[in-house]
């Protein structure tokens, strides 16, 4: 059983920044794939970016490239988000995810409870 904690979301103006963490306490992700997802009110769940600590390899959704990234700590004990110049259209509840890596959410076994960005003047 992997347990993943998110952090770092809030309230913050268009064109802002803010950074996501996601960590499995006392556990190492050097294992996994770890992806961000986030869900806004009436929306359906949608791929964020995903990370393969594994390979190393990211990927981004398209709404989100060139504003977001996504990366490790050395350790890898910790996934970050860095989002910049957030929009609006950004608001939601951010989660992140342990698995095998890709955009379905069905790839990936471990979820955390997410954390809540929110983007507003």
């Amino acid at each position: 059983q992997l347990q993943l904690v998110e952090s770092g979301g809030g309230l913050v103006q268009p064109g802002g920044s803010l950074r996501l963490s996601c960590t499995a306490p006392g556990r190492t992700l050097a294992y996994y794939a770890i992806g961000w997802f986030r869900q806004a009110p009436g929306k359906e769940r949608e791929g964020v970016s995903y990370i393969s600590n594994i390979y190393g390899n990211t990927d981004y959704a398209d709404s989100v490239k060139g504003r977001f990234t996504i990366s490790s700590d050395d350790a890898v004990t910790t996934v970050y988000l860095q989002m910049n110049s957030l929009k609006s259209e950004d608001t939601a509840v951010y989660f992140c995810a342990a698995g095998l890596g890709g955009w379905g959410s069905e790839k990936y076994d471990w979820w955390g409870r997410g954390t809540q960005v929110t983007v507003s003047s």
